[in-house]
C-alpha cells in the first residue's frame, strides 16, 4: 500500500488503538499505532504518515503537546484530535495550533472517516479558505448570535453561555443553530476553522 496512505493512531488505550485501526484498515489506509507521543515522535513512521489521529488526553504527552512538536518539525502533518465532551476548550486550543479537525466522542465511524479524507485533501492553511466569504457571513448574523459564537469557538458549552449572556440555554441552543446555518458550517471544528481564518474581524475587538 503507498506511503501517502500511512495513517497514525496515538492513544493510551489500547482498545481504542485497536478500533481505530481496524477502521482504518478496512477503509483502504495503511494504519500504525502508538501508545504515546514520544513513541510516535521517536518512530520511522512519523517522517513518513500523511495524518496522525491522537487522542487529546494521554498522560506521557498531551494531544496538544504532541501536536505542536509534530507541527514544528512537520509543518505539513495533518493532525485530527480526539476528545471527550469536557475537553471542548482543548480541542479548540488544538485548532488554533494547528490540528485539521477535532472530534467528539462517541463519534460514529463515517465522521472519523470524514475528518481523515478532508484533513488530507485540505493543502492550505485556514487563511486562504474564503476569509472574505467568512467575514461577510459574520456580518450577518444579529449581536447577539455574534456573542454566541465567540463562546462557542472558546469551547464553552450552552449552560455557560447562557450564564455568561443572560439568556436561557434553551435560547442558546436556538442561536447556535441560527449561527451554524448562517455560517455554513459543518460542526463545532468548521466554527473554529472560520473564527481563526477570520481574525481580528471576528473577535469583536474590531
Amino acid at each position: 500500500m503507498a506511503v501517502d496512505q500511512l495513517i497514525c493512531v496515538v492513544d493510551d488505550d489500547e482498545p481504542a488503538r485497536k478500533s481505530l485501526s481496524f477502521l482504518l484498515s478496512t477503509s483502504g489506509f495503511w494504519p500504525a499505532s502508538f501508545e504515546s507521543g514520544p513513541a510516535f515522535l521517536d518512530s520511522k513512521e512519523f517522517s513518513q504518515c500523511r495524518c496522525v489521529i491522537a487522542d487529546v488526553r494521554m498522560p506521557d504527552m498531551s494531544g496538544i503537546e504532541l501536536l505542536r512538536r509534530a507541527k514544528t518539525k512537520r509543518p505539513d502533518l495533518c493532525v485530527v484530535i480526539i476528545t471527550g465532551h469536557g475537553d471542548v476548550p482543548l480541542a479548540v486550543e488544538a485548532m488554533k495550533a494547528g490540528a485539521a479537525d477535532f472530534i467528539e466522542k462517541p463519534y460514529d465511524d463515517e465522521r472519523l472517516l470524514a475528518a481523515v479524507n478532508q484533513a488530507l485533501a485540505n493543502t492550505g492553511s485556514p487563511e486562504e479558505h474564503g476569509r472574505h466569504d467568512i467575514v461577510e457571513r459574520y456580518g450577518r448574523l444579529s449581536q447577539r448570535e455574534q456573542e454566541v459564537m465567540r463562546s462557542l469557538v472558546k469551547g464553552n458549552p450552552n449552560k455557560v453561555i447562557g450564564h455568561e449572556l443572560g439568556i436561557s440555554a434553551r435560547t442558546v441552543e436556538i442561536h447556535r443553530a441560527h449561527v451554524m446555518t448562517k455560517m455554513q458550517a459543518k460542526n463545532l471544528a468548521d466554527l473554529v476553522r472560520m473564527s481563526i481564518a477570520g481574525g481580528a474581524a471576528l473577535s469583536g475587538d474590531s
